[in-house]
């Protein structure tokens, strides 16, 4: 089934001085609450829809789960989600990320307990424009303006893409899609249509997945924490144009950064 992803909200609408009564597509924001192994872990506030790829993914980049395999159910109600794991006993240790611009508990990352990427997997930048293209033609951003785009991709194109109000969520399910489908993530690379921040460097360390890819912009952190693990991060990437920041190596025919 379906999940309705946006409602009709009543609005007025004005063009100049002449306003009228309307309607007008408005995103959903619902709030879900998680709870492994019977102990509260986190409310976010998210789309209602790929719970079960966003539940995976959050588990496995929190470092809460090693793999998919570790869950024994996953339970879905109205704003509750329950997750059963095979390790009962599994203790839920406090948030150590950081959640740019998007709340929650926090506290600074250190580079050195991050992983690091060391395949020396490479793109070509017409397969990333074409892919890129492709994952960020949204019909539900065009009716509603108010949604994120996360995709998942490889050499052989497209494996998923998640819609979501935060993109860190989109990213989430894209993550938690490949566990479940059991893809080397290691051989795949993320496309995100908002800023790259932090802490979607930060998952990405952890599903191993050596490049990100923007239509915007990033920040100062996420391209140094990018620089010290191994990950390449491109951004404002539109037409024929893109930014490299960090390791261009991973682009086929960049040349190095300017020191």
């Amino acid at each position: 089934m379906t999940v309705p992803m946006f409602r009709l909200m009543p609005c007025i609408k004005m063009e100049g001085n002449i306003a009228e009564a309307g309607t007008h597509e408005v995103i959903d924001e619902v709030p879900e609450a998680l709870f492994v192994n019977g102990r509260h872990a986190m409310t976010a506030m998210m789309s209602p829809a790929g719970l079960e790829d966003f539940v995976t993914g959050y588990l496995f980049t929190e470092q809460i789960i090693k793999g998919a395999d570790e869950i024994e159910s996953i339970r879905i109600e109205t704003n509750r989600i329950s997750v059963i794991t095979k390790n009962l006993f599994k203790v839920l240790g406090p948030k150590k990320t950081i959640l740019s611009g998007c709340g929650g508990a926090a506290s600074f990352i250190d580079t050195e307990k991050l992983p690091r990427i060391t395949s020396d997997l490479s793109f070509a930048p017409d397969l990333i424009r074409a892919i890129t293209k492709e994952v960020l033609e949204s019909e539900l951003h065009m009716i509603t303006g108010g949604i994120h785009v996360v995709g998942l991709a490889s050499k052989n194109g497209i494996i998923t893409r998640s819609e979501d109000i935060g993109r860190h969520n989109a990213l989430d399910r894209v993550i938690g899609h490949g566990l479940r489908n059991k893809i080397d993530l290691s051989k795949t690379f993320v496309i995100c249509s908002g800023r790259v921040s932090s802490e979607m460097v930060r998952k990405c360390l952890v599903a191993d997945i050596p490049v990100i890819v923007s239509r915007g912009a990033t920040t100062t952190l996420a391209v140094t924490i990018a620089a010290q693990t191994g990950v390449c991060i491109v951004g404002f990437i539109r037409s024929t144009k893109m930014n490299i920041y960090s390791h261009p190596e991973r682009i086929q025919g960049a040349p190095s950064l300017p020191q």
